[in-house]
């Protein structure tokens, strides 16, 4: 049927018609940070900053003494010094005044909107820089300091592809992560290799706490038989929900949890002790107000920080893993 001659209908009072925006602004880009939220957090007292590691001597089963037996001297090892450089991380935002004074949906204020948004995207780029296989950056006037990922000292407890070359320090077998690890030929991810990591973090000394692998990684985790069967108890008069992570590995040395981080290098899964790895803070978070030049307020928030990790043998690596 066709409309009455002359009807007004919603495309003639265009004009007139209100927009329908809605008050809340919605925003799905994902904040988890696994490592950086899981690890200690330290200090840092200059932009280079130091520790020691040190481990026993292996187990001798031969360890007898002749009765009378004059004592020697044995051999000691000795400590190791290791390094790392603090990064300066920072968001800077303006807002114009009139931005600010307009009446807006979704937020009361502009400027403090963004600081708010700005200080979720620091804690991405920080979670991307200590989970990935970068290494140390000394820095000078006119280059900027980074701090060596997880990936970069992880020498010791490790199953690589043919090719791979393992990342070294800028003293030989002391000092800071001077290269990273070069990728060998991308294999799968499997459980026979995960088992390897275990096993050699475990005999080193390390707590198996969490595993840390991308999204194409996570899934093929799920597949592993050592995976701990997905149940979940349903109450009368309640529709069942459909549980599909793997998120607990049942194996020899305990039950370890599989954690997905989209923020990690994609083609390695860590194996993380959270007790030997630490963020050191040489300044905190902190938010500045800078100089006014014009009809504008500007603010930065910026951390400097530096990546600890206080003994390799508590971690491990399986690289060279496909993805997507």
């Amino acid at each position: 049927m066709a409309q009455p001659t002359n009807l007004v209908d919603r495309y003639r009072i265009t004009r007139a018609v209100r927009e329908d925006l809605s008050n809340t602004i919605y925003d799905i880009s994902p904040e988890e940070t696994p490592l950086f939220s899981n690890i200690g957090k330290g200090k840092a007292s200059n932009t280079y900053f130091e520790w020691q590691t040190n481990a026993l001597v292996a187990a001798n089963q031969d360890n007898a003494a002749v009765e009378g037996d004059e004592a020697t001297l044995d051999s000691r090892p000795q400590t190791k010094r290791l390094g790392n450089y603090t990064q300066i991380f920072r968001k800077v935002v303006g807002v114009s005044g009139t931005s600010e004074a307009v009446d807006k949906a979704g937020m009361k204020g502009a400027l403090a909107y963004e600081m708010a948004r700005s200080s979720a995207e620091l804690k991405r780029d920080i979670e991307a820089r200590i989970a990935g296989n970068k290494a140390a950056v000394a820095g000078n006037s006119s280059t900027a300091r980074q701090t060596a990922s997880l990936g970069s000292f992880l020498i010791t407890n490790v199953n690589k592809a043919a090719g791979g070359t393992a990342p070294t320090l800028s003293g030989s077998t002391e000092g800071y992560p001077n290269a990273a690890y070069t990728n060998g030929t991308a294999r799968a991810f499997t459980e026979a290799l995960l088992k390897d990591v275990f096993q050699k973090v475990w005999t080193q000394g390390g707590s198996l706490d969490f595993v840390m692998v991308g999204a194409s990684n996570k899934q093929a985790a799920s597949a592993f038989a050592g995976i701990a069967q997905q149940r979940h108890e349903v109450g009368n008069g309640k529709q069942a929900s459909i549980i599909g992570a793997a998120d607990v590995y049942v194996g020899d040395f305990g039950s370890v949890s599989i954690v997905a981080n989209r923020f990690s290098a994609a083609d390695t899964a860590f194996v993380v002790d959270p007790d030997y790895a630490e963020v050191a803070y040489l300044r905190d978070f902190q938010t500045s107000d800078l100089a006014k030049t014009g009809d504008s307020d500007k603010k930065m928030i910026l951390v400097e920080l530096g990546l600890r990790v206080k003994n390799e043998l508590a971690h491990g690596a399986v690289r060279d893993l496909t993805t997507p």
